[in-house]
């Protein structure tokens, strides 16, 4: 037992540390979009293209690697991401044509799809008590390297570069990641084991057929948390690319630093917020308490539905935040807005592995990739030109995810949740051989 428990926390410790660097990865083009520009002669909208970008091969390459994840196992996956990455990252720093190195730096982005590997790989060594604080902590933690990036490549790789391979350090950046991306890769193959028994690695195994995956990517469940981690993580990545802009145009901030750092108070909450997301799931699993009447019995269920709410109420609240005219006003509302998604995010894959103990990597990439549809779409309603002001998009975007909220309270009713996992649009209500996770 203290062997597996030892491995239990080496698993969540390296799937932890291989999704923080793959979002330092992901993002390290950012903190040189300045001296790439001047190099390539890209206009702001060409940047703009480029930072987009890094969204594009999501939505199928989370649900790809988390049906990988299932039949093959998370280290080799995970490895075999982080080493592609790596070599296309190393390829990146000497591409001269601007059209080969936006091509290499968009595989390189798909080092964004290692969340739902990690999420698989956590789900196959927790019990289910604990799954939602375990979740929290690698999706949470695993997110802040976007920040690390921002905070720690410009440092490491200033403006004065000058090392044995490199004079510029943009392309410095691109190829030590690129080596500490393989090597991880390495790390990741030697050290990783893909589940806590043999018994539970088969079980997974077997429902990895593609009728399977249709079914498990169409039941009652995936559907509405997958459209729950539109308005969540969706809505999350759309409001960290736009809220910078927003302080500074719609209150008449000049200050880019004033209004970066304003901006930054939603990503840390959204980001380091997601363990108490996930911690409450299990609290309200483990005690059994029901704070939703309509919803007895169903306790993740009603956490998940609250931490909807609370975003769309807050939403509604960003506008009001915005209309007053008082830029802190608006800051405080973000903060809680970030809240509001670390909450729900952490709910939702506290439910996923809960839910599908034998699919929780097809159900993760379903999810996972579908939610980041919410980062492309929101920012349309935030500057849509129709609007009287650039305070009403939020509105605009709440009142879309008023739908999504009624499905969840209508799939989570005790009668419809007992079968939201087998349950489905498409194929048999049959599931697999069920293996119960296993107490430490």
């Amino acid at each position: 037992m203290g062997l597996i428990k030892m491995t239990k926390y080496r698993t969540l410790l390296l799937a932890t540390i291989g999704f923080n660097f793959s979002f330092l990865i992901w993002f390290s083009f950012a903190p040189f979009t300045g001296p790439m520009a001047e190099e390539f002669g890209l206009s702001t909208a060409e940047i703009g293209i480029l930072a987009s970008s890094a969204i594009w091969m999501a939505p199928f390459g989370r649900m790809l690697t988390g049906w990988l994840s299932d039949k093959f196992g998370a280290p080799a996956i995970f490895a075999i991401v982080l080493a592609y990455v790596g070599v296309f990252s190393i390829g990146s720093a000497f591409a001269q044509d601007y059209s080969v190195f936006f091509v290499l730096r968009l595989i390189v982005a798909t080092a964004g799809i290692t969340f739902v590997i990690g999420i698989q790989h956590v789900a196959e060594w927790f019990e289910e008590e604990n799954l939602g604080l375990a979740e929290g902590i690698y999706a949470g933690v695993g997110n802040a390297g976007a920040a690390g990036g921002a905070l720690i490549l410009p440092r490491v790789f200033g403006s004065g570069w000058n090392g044995p391979l490199f004079s510029t350090n943009w392309r410095a950046a691109f190829f030590y990641t690129g080596i500490v991306s393989i090597l991880l890769a390495i790390a990741y193959y030697t050290l990783g084991e893909a589940a806590k028994t043999e018994a539970k690695r088969q079980a997974t195994k077997e429902n990895t057929n593609f009728k399977g995956w249709l079914h498990t990517a169409t039941r009652y469940g995936t559907v509405v948390l997958a459209a729950a981690y539109i308005m969540s993580f969706g809505l999350e990545l759309s409001m960290n690319g736009w809220l910078a802009t927003y302080y500074r145009e719609a209150f008449n901030q000049d200050n880019l630093v004033i209004a970066s750092t304003f901006a930054a108070t939603f990503s840390i909450a959204a980001g380091l917020l997601r363990p108490f997301g996930g911690y409450g799931s299990d609290l309200l699993a483990r005690k059994e308490k029901n704070i939703l009447p309509f919803l007895k019995g169903q306790y993740r269920e009603q956490w998940t539905f609250l931490g909807l709410c609370f975003i769309v109420l807050m939403m509604f609240a960003m506008t009001l935040a915005g209309l007053s005219g008082v830029l802190l006003n608006a800051v405080v509302i973000g903060f809680l807005v970030g809240t509001g998604c670390a909450w729900a995010e952490g709910a939702i894959f506290a439910q996923v592995p809960a839910m599908f103990p034998n699919d929780s990597g097809s159900v993760a990439g379903v999810v996972g990739g579908v939610g980041t549809v919410g980062g492309i779409v929101y920012p349309l309603f935030y500057s849509a030109p129709w609007l009287a002001n650039l305070h009403l998009g939020y509105s605009v975007a709440a009142v879309t995810m008023i739908p999504i909220v009624a499905l969840s309270a209508w799939v989570f009713r005790p009668e419809i949740a007992k079968i939201a996992n087998t349950a489905g649009f498409v194929g048999s209500t049959q599931e697999g051989p069920t293996v119960a996770s296993g107490d430490d």
